[in-house]
């Protein structure tokens, strides 16, 4: 083994300490709007019909080691009720240790009209969680013998910890979501109990609360422009948008716009914020197109440019997919066409 690969390894044993240190950090989308319960429960059943939607984020694929997150969600919106339900199923997954973390959740939604054009929806949310993982592939920085270029065995790095661990525990959630026709503010707090995450039996490493606020603006130019074949209301919009989260020691801005041009979505983010403090705060511009369909179909893909120290050389960025459908489940005579929907942005 030559000296480039020992530094290259030595490197990739840093990120993974970076990774195992940030697996009490929760995973981030950038299409953040289209996993809406994942976001802030008030979200479920926004949509005033019935929605399934899929996400799908491969992070840092020019390593040799990535990361990669996945998320469905199912929720209908009950007219008579005022209220909405969901289910959701996170994942995540790294896969030099084999760490993962899975989430079932169930989520509901209490829509309260504030005015005439102004609505209040407060959301919570229930989780079982199961952490896994499986050290015996890890590489630590003890192994590692700089000038023979070799590794050795695992020493005392794993005592007390067994080499194939599991951890189950339950999460709670709370939002609230203030919205009229072209405005929305938000908040939502996750992991409301703190719950302890640490593998070794006796020890504790609790998993911050993460608050996180949303909220944004949307200009619409439509004009009455319909469609020349089929007549319908083709819209136009831009929307300006942010979402702040704080999970101890982190805390992190996106804020962007998204341009509609029925169907085109086209956007484009900022992720971080340039401050000077002890942690690297400055990660990602991302780029956005989609399409929204009027069967009620919805697709994007973005595209995360890193910007950090990382590199987008290094990294090779993060890609995302995610894919939504909203329909109308039951007689459309029995439901208030008229309901106010939030004027977020689609992904």
């Amino acid at each position: 083994m030559g000296l480039r690969m020992v530094r290259k390894l030595i490197g990739l044993v840093l990120l993974l300490g970076l990774g195992i240190n940030s697996l009490a950090q929760d995973v981030q989308y950038s299409q953040f709007y289209a996993a809406p319960l994942y976001l802030n429960p008030a979200l479920t059943g926004a949509s005033e019909l019935t929605r399934i939607g899929v996400n799908y984020r491969n992070q840092w694929p020019g390593l040799d080691q990535n990361f990669n997150s996945y998320s469905f969600y199912i929720d209908h919106y009950i007219f008579d009720y005022n209220s909405g339900i969901g289910l959701i199923f996170n994942g995540n997954r790294e896969s030099m240790a084999n760490l993962a973390t899975n989430e079932v959740g169930l989520s509901y939604a209490y829509k309260l009209q504030l005015g005439q054009e102004t609505f209040f929806r407060l959301g919570g949310q229930a989780s079982y969680m199961q952490r896994d993982a499986f050290f015996s592939d890890l590489v630590f920085g003890t192994q590692i013998d700089i000038i023979n270029g070799t590794i050795g065995g695992i020493t005392d790095e794993l005592d007390g910890i067994p080499i194939d661990s599991r951890y189950n525990f339950f999460d709670f959630a709370l939002g609230g979501m203030f919205y009229s026709k072209n405005f929305w503010l938000g908040a939502s707090a996750h992991h409301l109990s703190e719950p302890n995450v640490s593998f070794v039996e006796g020890q504790m490493s609790k998993l911050p609360m993460k608050l996180s606020a949303q909220g944004g603006f949307k200009f619409d130019f439509t004009g009455g422009r319909r469609d020349y074949f089929t007549h319908a209301y083709q819209e136009r919009a831009i929307s300006f948008a942010f979402n702040y989260k704080q999970q101890d020691p982190f805390n992190q801005l996106d804020i962007g716009t998204q341009l509609y041009l029925d169907p085109l979505v086209l956007g484009l983010w900022y992720r971080g914020l340039p401050t000077k403090n002890s942690l690297p705060n400055n990660e990602s511009i991302i780029g956005l197109v989609g399409v929204s369909l009027p069967t009620g179909l919805d697709i994007g893909y973005s595209y995360d440019f890193t910007v950090s120290k990382l590199g987008l050389r290094n990294s090779g960025g993060a890609h995302e997919v995610s894919v939504t459908y909203r329909f109308l489940w039951g007689d459309a005579k029995n439901r208030n066409l008229r309901a106010r929907t939030i004027p977020c942005f689609r992904y």
